[in-house]
């Protein structure tokens, strides 16, 4: 029975089915199923801006399959905007929006099913997260990647415009050079264009099974993106006819597919919260120590920006997803028995797929000539985070690191430090106070671990913070140290010139301060007053959990 039948049967319900008459029902369409079009459109970013065709596509796909979609929106907000502004803070939280609109939206109306559509960072997470907890047949459209720019003869992603802000500031380039870059990074509609955090949340999804394969390495612009969307709401149809769900394909060894992918294709660090995140929601006990688990099995073999040379339309050209996931199985890397929105099993959607790359392209390598050998999101644990933290070490020349520290109480005062030039070869920069609670929101830094790149610091200074990192952010950096600093974390204890160590071949983070001298800081550590006393940001830090859980705010 559809769940929408409540609404549209009955003469007890003649007023309900009186207001959906007003929005276009006839007396053939109470009876078909009603699909909610979760659409994430919105003129303020490049990534959600083409979202709007994709829905029409989808809505018209809808109609002629049998069903009654109904658009309704839901926020985005852009990441590349606001970083480095306190704006950045609202990024997370909006995760936790999305997924809530989209949840409210689809169980207030009884929607038999959802197709969400998104192309910023957060959409896919908290769409994911909805979806998982309404267990509502469901499909997820992506907005599509954006073409690089181009600046005489190289490709451009908006990560190079963060890093000629420090070769600026270090006199490597000029002002006029600059605004070439700036001009020419971001040339049209789609998500920033390397395996930065919205292609690999994308990535996920595809591989999760909840989206059509190919479908997430597709530029915005091409027609075949806007096909895919149409082809999706067909889909979606016939899985509300078969019944299938998301808690069919969500299963453990699903996650553990997603994982392997994102180490495979070099994934943004990002994806460990938001898969965490969403495996709670879908009742799956994930745990951070499973990524690296996976990670020592899985190698990366794909070269792609931010650490490697080509962008995702270069992977798309190349086999896309498919071809990442189809090297994967053949070396018993990931379960092909596990099913697709399709109702396809991995190995049978991947059954047509050439067991080698293609012979005209490097962005994807054979499995036995990977670019590294391990996947590239290391877990770290030590004194320093005892709940873990994320190392995105691809690329990475110096795994290991062991220097005095830079201690900053915001990400404002450590990118003002850097461009003044007072970071230092050798130094480990701290950047607390910016994590779930203290943040609030975990805001990415990538203006900072971008200055130090663009100085040439990227090999010889090591960052750590209880915030997150763009999925454009790479070098020894390392995220989601948990405990945070205001919770009382050990990052809360570190004082200026501290010794820090970190190891990513041991997988430690520590600081080197004897136990004793630990106790007598801890002893003396007060609880840092809340940041915000109303609004969103109050609300969320007094809900949010540990980034070692996901950040989730329904604990």
């Amino acid at each position: 029975m559809l769940r929408s039948s409540a609404i549209t049967k009955g003469i007890q319900r003649s007023p309900n089915r009186a207001m959906l008459r007003a929005v276009g029902f006839g007396d053939n369409d109470f009876n078909k199923p009603i699909i909610g079009i979760a659409n994430g459109y919105s003129t303020i970013t490049p990534c959600n801006v083409g979202l709007n065709e994709l829905a029409h596509c989808s809505e018209n796909a809808a109609k002629k399959a049998g069903a009654m979609p109904q658009v309704f929106g839901t926020i985005t907000v852009s990441d590349g905007i606001s970083m480095g502004t306190e704006g950045m803070k609202y990024s997370l939280v909006s995760r936790e929006v999305i997924a809530d609109s989209i949840e409210t939206a689809c169980n207030a109306q009884s929607m038999d099913g959802v197709l969400a559509i998104g192309g910023c960072d957060k959409n896919m997470p908290g769409a994911m997260i909805s979806i998982a907890r309404m267990n509502i047949p469901a499909i997820f459209v992506y907005g599509g990647t954006i073409k690089p720019g181009k600046l005489d003869g190289s490709d451009l992603t908006v990560v190079s415009a963060f890093e000629a802000v420090g070769q600026l500031t270090s006199g490597k380039i000029s002002e006029e050079r600059l605004l070439e870059v700036e001009k020419n990074s971001c040339p049209g509609a789609g998500s920033c264009g390397g395996m930065f955090t919205a292609n690999t949340m994308s990535a996920v999804i595809e591989t999760l099974g909840l989206s059509l394969p190919y479908s997430s390495t597709m530029a915005a612009e091409d027609k075949e993106k806007s096909d895919s969307a149409a082809r999706s709401a067909e889909v979606l149809v016939q899985a509300i006819k078969s019944n299938i769900r998301p808690l069919d394909l969500l299963t453990k060894e699903a996650f553990e597919n997603a994982i392997a992918v994102i180490m495979a294709v070099g994934g943004s660090t990002n994806a460990v919260l938001h898969l965490l995140a969403i495996a709670r929601s879908a009742g799956v006990k994930l745990c951070i120590d499973d990524f690296e688990t996976i990670r020592q099995k899985v190698p990366v073999i794909c070269d792609l920006k931010p650490s490697g040379k080509y962008v995702t339309v270069d992977l798309h050209k190349a086999g896309g997803i498919p071809q990442v996931m189809k090297l994967l199985l053949d070396a018993d890397l990931i379960h092909g028995e596990c099913m697709n929105i399709e109702g396809k099993t991995i190995s049978e959607m991947l059954k047509d797929v050439p067991p080698i790359p293609m012979n005209n392209q490097d962005v994807i390598r054979p499995i036995n000539d990977p670019i590294y050998e391990k996947g590239h999101l290391a877990i770290l644990k030590g004194n320093l985070a005892t709940e873990g933290s994320v190392a995105k070490i691809s690329g990475v020349k110096t795994p290991s690191i062991t220097g005095p520290a830079k201690v900053f109480e915001s990400e404002e005062d450590c990118l003002s430090a850097i461009l003044k030039n007072k970071i230092k070869s050798g130094d480990v920069v701290v950047i607390r106070n910016e994590g779930p609670v203290g943040g609030p929101g975990m805001r990415e830094m990538l203006a900072p671990t971008s200055a130090i790149v663009g100085q040439g610091l990227g090999e010889k200074v090591a960052l750590i913070t209880d915030g997150r990192f763009s999925g454009g952010t790479y070098g020894l950096v390392v995220g989601h140290v948990a405990p945070e600093a205001a919770t009382g974390g050990t990052i809360a204890l570190i004082k200026e010139g501290d010794s820090i160590t970190i190891d990513a071949n041991k997988k430690l983070i520590q600081l080197n301060v004897d136990d004793r001298e630990l106790e007598k800081r801890k002893s003396s550590w007060e609880k840092p007053k809340p940041r915000y006393t109303n609004g969103v940001l109050a609300k969320y830090a007094k809900l949010v959990s540990t980034s070692s859980k996901g950040a989730v705010t329904d604990d």
